[in-house]
């Protein structure tokens, strides 16, 4: 008898616009393999979303494939992000990356860092499975 395979949840999603920005820049960069997502300490909020281009896979990096591009999340980042759906939005004078993120508390005036919290310990037992 074989044990079925549970189905873990993403850490992330993506919106449509951005697997499509995504996917025009990596279309551009012929070593990219994938989209590194994480978060550090900073600005006046306390934490900043980081966005690299990845050229290989680290052994502890989280994966998300979705719509034809691929995500890698810092395994330090997941209990942050976990839930967090991550869109492009173009507007008049401005264009970028937004994170509809539910463990996001408050953000700073200007937008750049936010206040986050880790997610709860039953949403990253669904994770870790």
């Amino acid at each position: 008898m074989t044990t079925p395979t549970r189905v873990r949840p993403k850490v992330m999603t993506i919106t449509d616009a951005a697997a499509k920005r995504v996917g025009d820049i990596m279309s551009r960069k012929p070593d990219v393999v994938a989209l590194k997502l994480g978060v550090s300490k900073g600005g006046c909020a306390g934490m900043e979303y980081t966005m690299d281009w990845a050229t290989e896979i680290g052994n502890l990096d989280e994966v998300v494939e979705e719509k034809g591009v691929k995500l890698l999340i810092d395994p330090m980042a997941i209990m942050y992000l976990l839930g967090t759906e991550m869109d492009y939005q173009e507007e008049k004078l401005t264009s970028g990356f937004v994170f509809n993120n539910p463990n996001q508390q408050s953000a700073c005036g200007c937008g750049e860092s936010v206040e986050l919290v880790p997610a709860a310990p039953e949403r990253l037992a669904e994770i870790k499975g």
